[in-house]
């Protein structure tokens, strides 16, 4: 028995153009997979006709075609239009996605003080839908469509990723949604994430372990320092995956960290509640990226206490307490600052535990003894203190995204393991 296949078309010239990163297609691929579909493609079109036509051709030769963009009220939004061309259905106004898109746009008129005569024909462009599909109501003023055809199901989402996520979630009530999930087999999905170990390093290690097959397949990923490792398994090959994952991990086992979907900042939070520990940063070359990374994780603020961005060498002598004569003797980006960095930030903030990050993020400011990419990290904590540095590769953006990441996994391994140990 073979999964129903899925294809996934975002559209869209910005991401065509490269000036917005695309988050619908992974998110839908992923979802799909885990709903037992096998997904084919995500193809990525811009606003021209005959691109979003051949795609949306294409993607309706699979079982279930998942659409996302082009349902806005203006001429370049023809995703609709067109879904139904190749559909071979006609466009008919849906009277109540009608009254319920033209009582928002009257709302937004009044605020914006203009005739609601200037949204009229953008509001008719979004509710004229493809005979016989089924609304899914709307996100914003974008309505989402379920269109079954030849036992063949296309789901069309609004672009904005807040808004295809809610009217997916109702997509998935949809009866033409739910004959095609009926048809397909979940897999078992594993993740083992590792950190400070290479990509060919894991790659060495799931080929020495027997590499993936017989119902296992595998995929490695490096992201920034981590490395994550997928295993889908079938049903019936949970034997071979477990046997697979003791043998990837075995020579890899310090560099585990988790074997779940939880990102650093997460696993970190989490470490430092089971301590009833308190959490703050020191940050100069990332400028706030470490606290930035903690708080978007909900519910952070029962731990983390606060950071203290000190670029300037004033504000790390002022702010932060580290002493002038540090600062003079080893310089700004030092191991010795980037201790007084981390203890001052204990000390100023009353946390319990603190990390600080300095370096050289470039493109400027390197030299023979101190590269750009060169960065210390310092964190303290009750039970001691661990401290790294690395020169990263790359550009401003990449090492600065690095530093910050490393900088968590500081905190991790300060609350896992002995001071003595190295990152």
């Amino acid at each position: 028995m073979t999964r129903p296949r899925a294809f996934v078309v975002v559209t869209g010239s910005e991401l065509v153009r490269g000036e917005r990163r695309d988050l619908n297609g992974p998110f839908l691929a992923e979802e799909l997979l885990r709903l037992g579909l096998e997904p084919a493609r995500i193809v990525i079109v811009g606003d021209r006709e005959e691109e979003l036509e051949a795609a949306i051709s294409e993607g309706l030769q699979a079982d279930l075609c998942a659409i996302s963009g082009g349902l806005g009220p203006t001429h370049d939004d023809r995703t609709v239009e067109v879904l139904a061309r190749v559909a071979g259905l006609g466009l008919e106004l849906d009277g109540g996605l009608h009254r319920e898109i033209e009582g928002i746009s009257r709302r937004f008129a009044e605020r914006l003080g203009r005739p609601y005569v200037d949204f009229e024909t953008g509001v008719r462009k979004q509710a004229t839908i493809p005979s016989g599909a089924l609304s899914l109501g709307l996100a914003g003023t974008a309505p989402g469509l379920v269109l079954e055809r030849d036992e063949r199901v296309a789901v069309v989402l609004p672009g904005p990723p807040g808004e295809l996520r809610r009217l997916w979630a109702r997509a998935l009530e949809a009866d033409p949604v739910r004959r095609v999930l009926a048809r397909g087999r979940p897999p078992e999905l594993r993740r083992l994430r590792f950190f400070g170990v290479s990509e060919s390093a894991v790659a060495r290690a799931l080929a020495d372990a027997g590499g993936d097959g017989d119902g296992v397949e595998a995929t490695i990923c490096a992201r920034d320092f981590e490395i994550h490792v997928d295993l889908v398994v079938e049903p019936g090959a949970e034997a071979r995956a477990d046997d697979l994952s003791d043998r990837l991990v075995a020579p890899l086992e310090r560099h585990l960290f988790s074997r779940d979907e939880r990102p650093i900042p997460e696993i970190v939070l989490s470490l430092c509640r089971e301590r009833s520990l308190t959490l703050a940063t020191a940050e100069s070359c990332t400028g706030g990226m470490v606290a930035e990374r903690i708080t978007s994780v909900p519910g952070s603020s029962d731990v983390f206490v606060g950071a203290i961005v000190a670029y300037a060498d004033e504000v790390k002598a002022r702010g932060l307490g580290v002493p002038e004569d540090v600062l003079e003797r080893y310089g700004a980006v030092s191991p010795e600052t980037a201790a007084a960095m981390s203890a001052g930030a204990r000390e100023r903030l009353s946390a319990d535990v603190a990390v600080a990050v300095t370096g050289i993020a470039g493109p400027g400011g390197g030299s023979d003894e101190k590269p750009v990419g060169l960065v210390y990290l310092h964190a303290d904590g009750p039970a001691g203190s661990r401290s790294a540095d690395f020169v990263f590769p790359g550009d401003r953006d990449s090492i600065r995204r690095r530093a910050a990441l490393t900088a968590l996994h500081l905190v991790r391994r300060l609350l896992q393991q002995s001071r003595h140990e190295s990152v």
